[in-house]
């Protein structure tokens, strides 16, 4: 089994209605939870690494993990790099192994972020690595970014059509309401204007934010176009409670051996739901995208 780009399990994603969760992972442990749940349900799956992961593990020992993990679960892996701000950053990755890509110059004016990715598509589509780029702005944190409420922007569908034809992207990540992180209230999620985008672009849509969005949400957004759903808050509250959990009842633990599972099948639980309200259970077809 080998690295692939998110490309190939998009378009599929697109044809059939469903959508491939995106899961934020940082470590062994936590690709081995996503991995075993993926597995386990029958689900494509795509593993998202921030600048900020690959500061803490290198990228070409994560890709290395990854495709180790690949052949011990028989699953053709994407390793995506998400919200990734710089060419050179991604340059250097795409010659290390990586197939997908996040772009993420949501933060200039919209002729500045078409410059910027399109010089990124450009190298990228050599080496048969996939582009995702965002256009709007979303709330919240991200790695090392806040991005206050007043900063955030949803996504002009007219703007969105012409961005695509401009930089010749393989997938577009929208503002429609979400938001990175948790939710102080219930989001506002403009469907409408989803379905709007949906109807102009013929490339799968994005939805970033996808931690804490209401189960009924999700499953809307899907049905409506969103093709790939990032997930991350979640995963890590989830692992840190069960093993905050774990060392409340066991004081004197010491052995990661048996901590760590706790935090990683708490993970898996996450992964699980996420996997059910994309519609990805049973979607994985290994001939087709090995």
């Amino acid at each position: 089994m080998r690295m692939i780009s998110t490309k190939y399990l998009l378009a599929r994603a697109k044809a059939e209605n469903f959508a491939v969760p995106a899961f934020n992972i940082h470590n062994a442990e936590t690709i081995q939870a996503v991995l075993e749940a993926c597995h386990e349900r029958q689900s494509p799956v795509i593993l998202a690494g921030t600048p900020s992961t690959f500061r803490h593990i290198s990228f070409k020992d994560l890709h290395a993990l990854c495709q180790s993990f690949a052949g011990t679960f028989d699953i053709p892996i994407a390793l995506h790099l998400d919200h990734h701000e710089a060419l050179a950053d991604i340059r250097n990755k795409v010659f290390a192994g990586a197939r997908s890509a996040m772009i993420d110059a949501s933060h200039l004016n919209f002729s500045g972020n078409v410059a910027l990715v399109r010089d990124v598509t450009s190298f990228c589509h050599k080496y048969d690595c996939s582009v995702e780029a965002e256009l709007g702005r979303l709330g919240g944190i991200e790695d090392d970014k806040d991005v206050s409420a007043g900063s955030s922007f949803l996504t002009d569908p007219d703007e969105a059509a012409a961005f695509v034809n401009l930089t010749g992207i393989d997938s577009l990540a929208i503002a429609i309401g979400t938001a990175h992180g948790l939710y102080k209230d219930k989001p506002k999620i403009d469907f409408e204007r989803l379905e709007t985008i949906n109807d102009r672009i013929d490339i799968p849509i994005v939805l970033h934010g996808g931690s804490d969005v209401p189960d009924e949400y999700i499953i809307r957004a899907v049905k409506l176009g969103i093709c790939k759903v990032n997930v991350g808050t979640e995963l890590k509250i989830a692992f840190a409670g069960a093993v905050k959990k774990y060392f409340a009842a066991n004081p004197e633990a010491n052995d990661p051996r048996f901590y760590m599972r706790e935090g990683m099948d708490a993970m898996k639980e996450v992964v699980y739901s996420k996997i059910r309200l994309c519609g990805s259970a049973g979607k994985l077809v290994i001939g087709s995208e090995s």
